[in-house]
């Protein structure tokens, strides 16, 4: 019964919000919560209809406390895929997610949502964190590819996944649905966009052979709207640079390409003192934003990225919503003082609907209590 309880509240506390941000009545709330409180008492649970699935699915990127880009959080092209029950139906629903967020390099922030968790049925699950990521191989000579990615990587490989070896190899799409084991899914190559990283100063840049895909598309997390959890419900934005230039490439636990930017450069890494790591890491974001921009594909820089958010923490003042966000994720990697949100504080508390984080199905269960345990 307190389970029902909690689920009525959550669902109640949603639904009076979102209907009036839709504009609707409050007698329209509450006939639609009596509708909600008889399907929970005798069934345990609810569905959405489609306007409270979009409206709500835009909060969760508005609440998003990490993101910086939620200026746009009303743009986002919700898709319904709750009927996708099937391996073919949800792959195919998947395909097609990644296609219309692509949209040829004009990126359309999208999230594809698939059915409830519900008491009786199989969770839809994707393996991946990213519906398009590299793969990290380890050898006796270190990692080729993104190291990130490595445990990823062997799951795949257990399962007979074999990859070509090279620093770029995307990842096969893994998926549980329909009841079934989990099965392996090479993505379509018309439906990988990627681009090739070069320099418009610093020819020798493009003999490194860096590249990158075009789209992060989230794909591992939970969707929690009024109490109900959606564990498929991939999303995407836009790049912004740094998260290429400054972290993939740059990190020395990923590709870790400061010190051969450096040496192109034909500085002095010697000391620490020349700042030559600030000086390649400067090069190599100008690389990612040139190349994207060449190549067609939206991306956003870190300055134009924090004037967007200080516009979109205006018009939540404006709209009487309390401002939630994480600093450490929201400064940039690169130059963070050069931004007002370096200079601000902010509430970091979770306010619902939002995006949570889901046990990884490939890696070992943690023990319950463990204070790592999430």
């Amino acid at each position: 019964m307190e389970v029902k309880q909690q689920l009525l509240r959550e669902a109640e506390q949603f639904i009076y919000t979102c209907y009036e941000e839709l504009g609707r009545s409050r007698d329209e709330a509450e006939a639609r919560l009596l509708d909600i409180r008889h399907d929970i008492e005798t069934t345990g649970t609810y569905d959405h209809t489609y306007d409270e699935l979009e409206h709500g699915a835009q909060m969760a990127w508005r609440n998003s406390n990490r993101c910086i880009g939620r200026l746009f959080w009303d743009k986002l092209l919700v898709r319904d895929a709750r009927e996708a029950s099937s391996m073919a139906e949800v792959v195919h629903e998947l395909w097609e997610h990644i296609r219309i967020g692509t949209n040829d390099g004009k990126i359309k922030p999208t999230l594809t949502v698939f059915r409830s968790s519900k008491p009786g049925q199989p969770d839809i699950r994707i393996w991946n964190h990213q519906l398009i990521r590299y793969a990290g191989y380890e050898t006796a000579e270190g990692v080729i590819g993104d190291p990130i990615s490595v445990e990823f990587t062997n799951a795949c490989r257990r399962m007979g996944w074999q990859g070509a070896m090279t620093p770029f190899d995307v990842l096969p799409l893994v998926v549980e649905a329909g009841g079934q084991p989990p099965e392996l899914f090479d993505i379509p190559k018309h439906l990988v966009y990627e681009v090739p990283i070069e320099h418009p100063e610093l020819p020798g840049l493009a003999s490194l052979g860096l590249r990158w895909y075009a789209v992060p598309m989230i794909s591992d997390m939970t969707l929690e709207i009024g109490g109900i959890i959606y564990t498929a419900a991939p999303f995407n934005g836009w790049y912004m640079g740094t998260e290429i230039g400054a972290r993939n490439f740059a990190d020395t636990f990923r590709y870790n390409m400061l010190p051969q930017v450096a040496e192109l450069m034909g500085l002095d890494t010697t000391s620490e003192t020349t700042l030559w790591r600030d000086r390649a890491l400067v090069e190599l974001n100008s690389a990612v934003l040139y190349s994207f921009k060449k190549a067609g594909v939206s991306i956003v820089d870190h300055h134009t990225a924090a004037t967007q958010f200080q516009l979109f923490e205006e018009r939540e003042a404006q709209a009487g919503r309390a401002l939630t966000g994480d600093w450490t994720w929201l400064i940039p990697p690169l130059s963070p003082a050069t931004t007002h949100i370096f200079h601000s504080s902010y509430d970091n508390r979770l306010v619902k609907p939002n995006f949570g984080v889901q046990e990884k199905p490939y890696m070992p269960k943690k023990p319950q209590g463990c204070p790592f345990h999430s």
